[in-house]
């Protein structure tokens, strides 16, 4: 069964550029968000609700898991199969340091033990008897300290290495990893003790491709030791304020990179200048860095410079014109700066555009004819702009579009007519006062529609019966305190439903969770400041997928909730209720330490 079950070195987790907007999907507060990272998921996570019959393969790895007890040693076992009951200690959490021992010498490949609970240096003695066969190790935001690390030192194969959130390891602890030369990617994210000398190691990663240092304050003027990198094609050292121009010299020989991240530096723009070598460079994170327009003089020269952001940074009309000679870009962020319409008209030549955020910028309806020839755009963010309704005809050609934000605008109900025509359109986000059942009714022929965001609109309950002909959504949120009980009823057969927020409708009862027992596609629901009940809580027995619950300032109880948890809601993981919530059945206060975790406090 040798290979068979392998996981190809070619098949590691990428980093995906995501093309969101300033705010997240679901979020209401202005998040700096630009970038993400998409992990894939487990194959056997994947199984769990899907209605695919699990292989005899899948179903004998569970029952061993199951039973991880009665076993002593898998080293006698092919390692494919010692892998798969290893992941699925760990996807089920029933790996333990006790239980960790029967896998020593194993000979695995891929120990991911990101967030684990419990692992510290007592375990890496079983990690590091993988010995040349261990091409991966995830220890993030574990105990592992500089000595644990020197357990290491034998797995000389090692070609990934994730190291986020570790806090106490230092430069004594990269000392340790020195002979490891057969590195393609290493990340110590939020590390306060590593410095531009301990960075010297970097140096004999003659291999390296991947390199996360974010949120690594102390790291000025140790990109010196990485100048020799030249297979290196992934930098990022976002919120690492200490960075500034003289860094950005030691890039400027890295000709192979394709993504490099400095948001939040102090970098200006006569270090961006350093970068103009860098011509297969194609995602450039700026944002929150001391840079205007005139960097874009530099920029002109990365003939493949698809992604760039410069969110929050110094940018304005001036100079603006700029933009004209940046015709490969696929995704613009120029959220959080002061332009307005006249920096939009050298827009309108970047026809490659498919992702356009202008959030918070002083742009108005005239500037939005500058739009209407970007038909590749497929994502546009205009939340906390000038715009009105007068504008809104010059996206009617935007036939590609699959994303609008058009929150806190001036956007009324009369305006949404003139989006009806967008059939591709698949999010809308509409959270604004202003908005009503009219708008609601002028968006029926969206049917495409999987996310629509109506948080603060006032839709009353005879305009929830508008929601029916959206039979895709997936998720939705009503918060502007007009529903009741009789609204709620028009949206009970959305059975692709997974987010639901009706927070903030006050004269729902506990009839609305037996409305919503239907929706067994339910993740998410969030009923806060209604009139729902202990008693309620009986209706969401048949939600056998839901994640999270939330249930502020209702007349819940906790013993009920744990109980809802215990018996009939075994996924559901996140209960809010109040200044409380439920998290892996524990009751705790929700605060975090100085440390940046979440510190549990036993509730009465």
């Amino acid at each position: 069964m040798g290979g068979a079950c392998s996981r190809k070195r070619n098949q590691q987790d990428e980093e995906e550029v995501l093309q969101r907007g300033v705010s997240g999907r679901y979020c209401k507060s202005a998040s700096s968000k630009w970038l993400a990272t998409s992990f894939s998921r487990p194959a056997t996570d994947m199984l769990i609700g899907s209605g695919k019959c699990p292989s005899l393969m899948d179903l004998c790895v569970r029952k061993i898991a199951e039973n991880i007890g009665n076993y002593s040693s898998f080293s006698m076992i092919p390692r494919d199969i010692s892998q798969l009951i290893f992941n699925e200690l760990v996807n089920s959490q029933r790996l333990s340091q006790s239980c960790l021992e029967a896998f020593r010498d194993c000979a695995i490949q891929d120990m991911c033990l990101g967030e684990y609970p419990g692992v510290n240096d007592e375990w890496m003695n079983v990690i590091s008897s993988q010995g040349s066969s261990l091409l991966s190790i995830d220890l993030s935001a574990s105990e592992v300290t500089d000595s644990g690390l020197s357990a290491l030192k034998d797995c000389k194969n090692l070609q990934s290495l994730n190291f986020n959130f570790c806090e106490l390891i230092s430069d004594v602890g990269l000392g340790h990893l020195s002979g490891l030369s057969k590195l393609t990617s290493l990340s110590f994210r939020r590390n306060d003790a590593i410095t531009s000398h301990g960075m010297g190691v970097f140096s004999g990663f003659v291999d390296l491709v991947k390199l996360d240092l974010e949120r690594c304050p102390k790291i000025h003027n140790g990109l010196i030791h990485i100048e020799g990198l030249s297979k290196l094609e992934s930098l990022n050292i976002k919120w690492c304020n200490s960075i500034t121009d003289a860094d950005m010299k030691h890039l400027a020989g890295l000709t192979g990179l394709k993504s490099l991240q400095i948001s939040c530096s102090k970098v200006t723009d006569s270090g961006i200048a350093y970068l103009k070598a860098l011509h297969k460079l194609s995602l450039l994170n700026l944002e929150g860095c001391l840079v205007t327009a005139a960097c874009l003089d530099s920029l002109a020269a990365l003939s493949m410079l698809l992604y760039l952001n410069l969110n929050r940074c110094r940018v304005t009309d001036d100079g603006s014109d700029k933009f004209a000679r940046l015709g490969s870009l696929k995704v613009l962020n120029l959220g959080f700066n002061d332009i307005t319409d006249a920096c939009l008209k050298h827009l309108k030549g970047l026809t490659n555009l498919e992702s356009l955020n202008l959030d918070s910028c002083r742009i108005k309806d005239v500037g939005l004819i500058n739009l209407a020839g970007l038909r590749r755009l497929k994502c546009l963010e205009l939340s906390d702009t000038e715009i009105g309704s007068g504008g809104l005809h010059h996206l009617s050609g935007l036939t590609n579009l699959q994303s609008i934000n058009l929150s806190f605008t001036g956007v009324t109900d009369g305006g949404l007519r003139k989006l009806s025509g967008l059939s591709t359109l698949k999010s809308l986000n509409l959270d604004a006062r202003q908005i009503t059942d009219t708008g609601l009714a002028a968006l029926t022929s969206l049917t495409g529609l999987t996310h629509l965001d109506l948080f603060g609109a006032r839709i009353t309950d005879p305009g929830m019966a508008y929601l029916r002909n959206f039979k895709n959504l997936q998720s939705l949120e009503i918060c502007g305190g007009g529903l009741s009980d009789a609204g709620v009823k028009h949206i009970k057969d959305l059975r692709s439903l997974n987010l639901l927020n009706l927070s903030q409708n006050c004269n729902l009862t506990d009839k609305t969770l037996e409305l919503l027992s239907g929706l067994t596609g339910l993740l998410s629901l969030n009923v806060s400041n209604s009139q729902v009940t202990t008693a309620g809580l009986r209706h969401l027995k048949m939600l056998k997928n839901l994640r999270s619950l939330t249930l502020e300032s209702c007349r819940v109880m906790g013993r009920d909730i744990k109980k809802l948890q215990s018996t009939d809601l075994p996924n559901l993981m996140w209960v809010r209720r109040g200044d409380w919530f439920y998290h892996d059945d524990v009751l705790a206060l929700n605060w975090r330490g100085a440390r940046g975790r979440d510190v549990t406090l036993t509730a009465p």
